[in-house]
């Protein structure tokens, strides 16, 4: 970190990924309300960075193929400098968040920015979010589409893929 204390605003990018679809069949299907299946993205320093099948990535913000978020929530500001975030996610795509980790209910893109969030700013993304795979789950139609479920990764289209082999500086 610098002497001057510079800080940068960091900001959850929520989507909708049924774009309003879960909100008008959950009740019919799960005999729940869902608001959204949502996918979060973490934007700092002007670019937008998730976590998904092929691992992490960034684009510019809205800048995948979902387009603008369906809302952005400010988290605060951090004092990590990119330098620093840049290292830290590089270190995650070696390790916990290579794409082969991910995992639609355990280990997601909400797993992923509920992370870097608590890192940047030390405050967690809404629970809502994080709380929705158990949320299906508890259904008995969520237990029997989990297998199926459980197959599927989700990869926004339109980011970079972030390795443990690239030096973003």
């Amino acid at each position: 970190m610098d002497q001057h204390n510079t800080t940068y605003s960091v900001q959850l990018y929520i989507y909708d990924l049924s774009r309003g679809m879960a909100r008008q069949l959950s009740p019919i299907m799960l005999g729940k309300q869902l608001d959204g299946i949502w996918h979060t993205a973490i934007v700092v320093f002007g670019e937008e960075f998730f976590f998904g099948g092929v691992g992490i990535s960034s684009c510019a913000p809205g800048g995948t193929m979902l387009g603008p978020p369906d809302s952005v929530v400010e988290l605060g500001n951090t004092e990590v400098n990119e330098e620093i975030f840049m290292d830290y996610l590089s270190s995650l795509g070696e390790t916990s968040y290579r794409g082969d980790r991910y995992r639609l209910f355990e280990h997601n893109c909400n797993t992923f920015t509920n992370e870097v969030a608590q890192f940047l700013t030390g405050r967690k993304i809404p629970s809502y979010i994080t709380d929705l795979p158990s949320e299906v789950l508890s259904t008995p139609f969520g237990q029997v589409l989990r297998p199926i479920l459980d197959s599927i990764h989700i990869a926004p289209p339109g980011g970079n893929v972030i390795n443990g082999h690239n030096n973003h500086s």
